[in-house]
């Protein structure tokens, strides 16, 4: 048979609970008022912390990394090329060569042509010393060229020059055949607007009434309408 609790120790064990639940009050308003500060704290920080906090942290991550590797001799730029995957390699590649050399759209001709000219210059063969050398033993002063240099006769491209001046026009056509003038208007559809706020209320009233007045737009361009 349970023991009935005494006046008194129900008054404890109430008085225990009171207290507990003090401490429970105490320990949230401390907890609320600590969230608080860091949440101020936060605020008061700059817009990028987050992405600099965790740039931060990769650097010293990266930097344990490479030192562990060279402890243990081994290639840390090796073992980092293992975690990634081809995909991601490619990507990461791709994203370089869009850095180094972005495609921003037509500017000007000057831009243009500064543009093909770094790419061209990318994509010339390693220096031949031996042949400049003997090219300007060959050609004398006029190796560097004056107002009144002639070099016609006196020098010959090379069949392998040749060759990889037609291959680069060759590629230069197929890459323009990929890339079209963007067109405001179609050149084949009817003309029936006298300016650009009259063209936009012409589709309008396509979008609604075409369909009844067809015919009618019809006899009136070929005369017989009644």
């Amino acid at each position: 048979m349970e023991k009935t609790k005494t006046a008194a120790e129900k008054l404890a064990e109430r008085k225990a609970r009171l207290l507990d639940l003090h401490k429970k009050r105490q320990e949230a308003r401390t907890d609320n008022h600590q969230e608080v500060v860091a949440e101020d704290a936060r605020k008061k920080l700059p817009k990028n912390w987050e992405a600099r906090k965790r740039q931060a942290e990769w650097i010293l991550a990266d930097d344990k990394a490479r030192a562990e590797a060279q402890a243990a001799g081994k290639d840390y730029e090796r073992l980092k090329l293992l975690e990634v995957s081809a995909v991601d390699a490619d990507r990461i590649e791709k994203k370089k060569k869009r850095k180094d050399n972005p495609d921003l759209g037509f500017s000007t001709y000057e831009a243009q042509t500064a543009r093909q000219y770094n790419r061209l210059v990318k994509s010339m063969p390693a220096r031949d010393l031996e042949k400049y050398e003997r090219q300007k033993e060959e050609l004398g002063d006029a190796f560097y060229g004056g107002a009144h240099t002639t070099l016609h006769s006196r020098t010959k491209d090379t069949p392998s020059a040749i060759n990889k001046m037609v291959t680069d026009l060759e590629q230069q056509i197929e890459r323009r055949k990929k890339y079209s003038r963007r067109r405001i208007y179609n050149d084949d559809a009817d003309v029936d607007f006298i300016n650009e706020r009259n063209s936009k209320f012409n589709k309008k009233l396509d979008r609604f009434y075409s369909e009844h007045t067809a015919e009618i737009k019809q006899n009136l361009e070929r005369g017989t309408a009644i």
